[in-house]
């Protein structure tokens, strides 16, 4: 499958100020097979090691952590020359030996022309254990596949390119069939094994036979959690969080018989684990958002909208045979997928706008930044007339550019009101812009 990151590694291996690379992301979004692929197709050859499958390797990061010696042992372990420029030095699941996190500052500093990348499950966890080369290493981050890689994955390569495409162009055929391809999107979800078993048999059932292995993957995960957390209050918050899209998060309401405090500590885990994203209010009068990020007011996000649907318990049947994706599950699917979209469009940073006040609350759904500019973006079915929130948003916030509404509807732009009307396939192409 051709991920965006691809690209982001081809510039990494290119940088003239590279550094050794972690790519980060939750278990089987498909870290270990972009990065085994780079390595195919981008070096003369890779040095993978594999820190869970072979334990012998971790002892190689025992004692003193030159760089030069830990290459010299792993030649040894591993048959092959380790040649820089040539070679690329891959280590898998280095979260199994944290010393190996903390070795990537020496191959940083005595050995800058090797190229070293890494990858690990439930690897922020040991990154608060480690002792982190602060300054010396660079992180990317891998998601499931948004709706283009996942139309390319399953073979319509001219729907992918459509995706990236000003929508304003989009004839009616087309815009009505990626809309059912989006809906198929909605179910089968962005997780590489799921579309897999989805394109080779085209079977619903199959890809929901994934997800339960993949979310069954992630319970079992919930041991390597405690003693902070009982496993059965992360299993409730975890299932609860699914339910509660799109709005705001209230601890009392993630799980019955356990205290806020119990409570917040399990959705933090979740978050850590990055199978739960965090989307604080923030404040639009001013760039960087993360700067006015509250920690009390916030929304969150599943990790994908396949294994959202599965945890939700919705009936499937029932569901999709709505016509109106926004309809699907009180639209809470609609503003998972435009979060999800634009946590890849917006390089992770996500935001969201909440205004409490006696007389008037007002919310409008995300906060995305184009070029320096903030956009306000809603989700909605509704006509102009129904965007109150959107409104006040742009009278109260006249130097943010134009509010962005995505929705079943075609490309309409209003230019008196300063709204566009965009369709839900186009959120990635819509909100990518260069982050500030």
């Amino acid at each position: 499958m051709r991920r965006f990151i691809d690209d982001e590694l081809k510039k990494w291996k290119e940088g003239k100020r590279r550094k050794p690379l972690i790519l980060r992301g939750a278990r089987q979004v498909g870290k270990t097979w972009s990065l085994k692929a780079f390595g195919d197709s981008q070096f003369e050859n890779m040095a993978l090691v594999d820190l869970e499958r072979n334990p012998a390797l971790r002892r190689v990061f025992d004692g003193d952590l030159s760089a030069r010696r830990i290459c010299a042992d792993l030649e040894l372990f591993l048959g092959q020359k380790i040649t820089p420029g040539k070679t690329l030095l891959f280590i898998d699941e280095i979260q199994a030996a944290p010393r190996a996190i903390t070795a990537l500052r020496y191959f940083y500093e005595e050995m800058p022309d090797l190229h070293v990348v890494a990858a690990g499950s439930l690897l922020e966890f040991a990154l608060k254990e480690a002792s982190f080369p602060v300054g010396r290493i660079q992180f990317l981050t891998l998601y499931p596949l948004c709706f283009a890689e996942y139309m390319e994955a399953t073979g319509n390569q001219e729907a992918a390119a459509a995706i990236m495409l000003n929508p304003s162009a989009t004839s009616t055929a087309v815009h009505e069939m990626l809309l059912e391809e989006l809906k198929r999107y909605f179910f089968v979800g962005g997780m590489p094994a799921c579309v897999k078993a989805y394109k080779e048999t085209g079977s619903f059932t199959d890809a929901f036979e994934v997800q339960a292995e993949i979310i069954d993957s992630y319970r079992m995960d919930f041991v390597k959690y405690t003693p902070q957390v009982d496993r059965f209050c992360l299993d409730a918050v975890f299932s609860s969080l699914s339910q509660q899209v799109g709005n705001q998060i209230k601890y009392a309401r993630l799980g019955e018989g356990y205290s806020n405090p119990t409570l917040k500590k399990a959705f933090e885990l979740l978050c850590l684990a990055n199978v739960v994203r965090k989307v604080p209010s923030a404040d639009p009068s001013g760039l960087p958002l993360g700067a006015t990020a509250s920690s009390k007011v916030f929304k969150a996000l599943m990790l994908d909208i396949g294994l959202m649907r599965y945890l939700s318990g919705m009936p499937p049947d029932r569901e999709y045979a709505k016509t109106d994706l926004l309809a699907i599950y009180r639209g809470a699917m609609a503003e998972q997928f435009v979060g999800q979209e634009m946590a890849v469009s917006q390089n992770g940073s996500l935001y969201y706008w909440d205004r409490q006040a006696k007389s008037s609350s007002a919310e409008v759904d995300y906060l995305a930044v184009r070029d320096g500019i903030i956009h306000p973006v809603e989700v909605k079915s509704g006509t102009s007339g129904s965007l109150k929130s959107l409104h006040l948003f742009l009278s109260t916030y006249p130097n943010c550019g134009r509010g962005l509404v995505f929705s079943s509807r075609r490309y309409a732009e209003l230019p008196e009101q300063k709204i566009t009307f965009l369709p839900l396939y186009s959120v990635y192409y819509a909100t990518a812009g260069i982050q500030a």
